[in-house]
């Protein structure tokens, strides 16, 4: 879709609107600012809310909202009071959390800077693919224990090289863990309901059955949206159908994995796991999987953080760019897709 043509002859007006004004300096560094601000009006307040007086009026003449992180609802009522609102451009992944119908009812553009954010969750995947295998985290609290392991053993099931790698969901990130594979000698499964045989074999990899890929994969990576119809679809069963010494990486949402069934397989030492989510999330102190010496479980930081957030600014300023040229956006979030997507 192309964005309509300005309001008027002068730049479009701007507004930025999300909660974390801690991390503002991040996601829009000095020559990310620079850049939209050569190409907008940018009122001179962060909205955090979008109830105040001053909000409103702010919204009343904002053509585009640059939003992030915690950005408020916007609601049927809030876009009452935005009549000249034309996008919305995400400096983030999903937009469930503040785009309602009524944005898309009235037209309103919706870009998101999830394909940025994929990036570094495609990198921090493979990664822990890579030590997984090599049985890393294993090793190092055995050797932290006194049991440092020195000697390579014939035949000793480690590393990537030569395996199967399940990944579970042909999303954006699924898309770039697949590619970042094909850097080493593996092979890959890939089992996503919404994308056809022939474009996951165009990927380069194999399609496969849920069951299927859980019973033949060395190493299983979720990457499927959180859905009703997702929850849990990692559970015992298929927890059960997994080999001794699989490696499960999740950097998705924790309710696609049943944890207390994890923590049971994890626990005796057949699986591993990299959680970078889980359910409850976090998880309490004391809780079985983080005291396994096979499980490492980070606190929700595959994605974008510390110098990665300019990713996500400059993505928001190209869109920004983009718009005020008349240029489709690379970004956008279409009404039918809002169900399916992270």
């Amino acid at each position: 879709m192309v964005p309509p043509a300005p309001t008027s002859a002068s730049r479009p007006s701007a507004a930025f609107a999300l909660s974390v004004g801690r991390l503002f300096p991040d996601l829009f560094p000095e020559e990310v600012h620079k850049r939209i601000n050569n190409v907008a009006e940018v009122a001179p307040v962060l909205l955090t809310e979008f109830d105040s007086e001053q909000a409103r009026e702010v919204l009343a003449h904002t053509e585009i909202l640059l939003t992030g992180w915690g950005c408020p609802r916007l609601s049927e009522t809030v876009l009452l009071n935005a009549p000249r609102l034309k996008a919305v451009i995400h400096a983030a992944g999903t937009v469930k959390h503040h785009i309602t119908p009524a944005v898309f009812e009235r037209g309103i553009l919706v870009s998101s800077a999830a394909d940025a954010n994929a990036q570094p969750v495609a990198e921090y995947t493979v990664a822990m693919l890579v030590l997984g295998l090599k049985r890393a985290f294993r090793y190092a609290n055995e050797y932290a224990a006194g049991q440092p392991k020195h000697a390579h053993e014939l035949g000793d099931p480690v590393g990537l090289t030569g395996t199967t790698v399940g990944v579970i969901g042909a999303s954006r990130i699924g898309r770039i863990v697949i590619r970042m594979l094909q850097a080493y000698d593996v092979r890959v499964l890939v089992h996503d309901p919404y994308v056809s045989a022939a474009e996951i074999t165009a990927l380069g990899a194999e399609p496969c059955d849920l069951d299927i890929l859980c019973a033949s994969s060395h190493a299983v990576s979720v990457h499927a949206p959180e859905l009703p119809e997702t929850r849990h679809m990692v559970n015992e069963e298929r927890l059960a159908l997994m080999r001794d010494g699989t490696l499960l990486v999740n950097t998705a949402r924790g309710s696609l994995v049943d944890t207390a069934a994890l923590a049971r397989h994890c626990a005796t030492g057949r699986l591993d796991a990299v959680l970078d989510v889980t359910e409850p999330e976090p998880l309490p102190a004391g809780h079985p999987l983080l005291g396994l010496p096979n499980v490492i479980v980070t606190p929700h930081l595959a994605g974008s953080r510390g110098r990665e957030l300019r990713l996500l600014g400059a993505f928001a300023a190209a869109e920004l760019e983009r718009y005020a040229a008349g240029l489709p956006l690379r970004g956008l979030v279409a009404q039918a897709d809002l169900h399916r997507i992270a």
